[in-house]
């Protein structure tokens, strides 16, 4: 059987083909496995803060994490993400609901991502009690990959596509004393 040279070069293209598609095919699963893992996370962030436990929120960032709201305040750690959204999580945002898609993820290294988050927010509540319009906007968010195969937020920065003036969680005052 004479193999012509153009059928050679064929041949020969379609071997290398299939050893990059082979050599890739690992890595791809392992990127396809991080990215599962990671989508899980962000909705694991977004279940916990619709039960609006504040300690589950919390759990989903990093020990060192740093939180950047947006109005440019930064909360670092996970006590202080308790301690910053305790009095809204019981106060403006008890009754809020959280959704998020992601948008993209880049691995920098195996261990980190950044990812886009589109999110949207109902329900929350101005201190005299009336529903605070729609909230809409982006997480940006770093995140990193855990010894058990988990992914943290490790940074996130909140960008916001509606104009809501801040709030502050009422605190309860006693009647005064007659």
């Amino acid at each position: 059987m004479k193999m012509t040279r153009r059928g050679l070069w064929f041949v020969l293209l379609l071997v290398i083909s299939s050893a990059k598609i082979a050599a890739a095919a690992p890595q791809d699963s392992a990127q396809d496995k991080d990215r599962a893992a990671i989508e899980k996370s962000v909705q694991n962030y977004m279940d916990s803060w619709n039960t609006h436990d504040v300690h589950a929120v919390a759990m989903t960032y990093t020990e060192d994490c740093d939180f950047v709201n947006n109005f440019g305040a930064l909360t670092h750690g996970r006590a202080g993400m308790e301690a910053t959204f305790g009095p809204f999580m019981s106060g403006p945002y008890s009754a809020t609901h959280q959704m998020g898609t992601v948008r993209s993820i880049r691995f920098l290294k195996p261990d980190v991502a950044a990812l886009d988050v589109d999110w949207e927010m109902t329900g929350a509540k101005n201190p005299d009690g009336s529903t605070r319009p729609t909230r809409k906007g982006i997480h940006s968010l770093v995140m990193t990959k855990q010894d058990d195969g988990s992914w943290l937020i490790a940074i996130m920065h909140v960008h916001e596509f509606t104009a809501t003036p801040p709030i502050t969680p009422q605190q309860t005052q006693p009647p005064p004393v007659r």
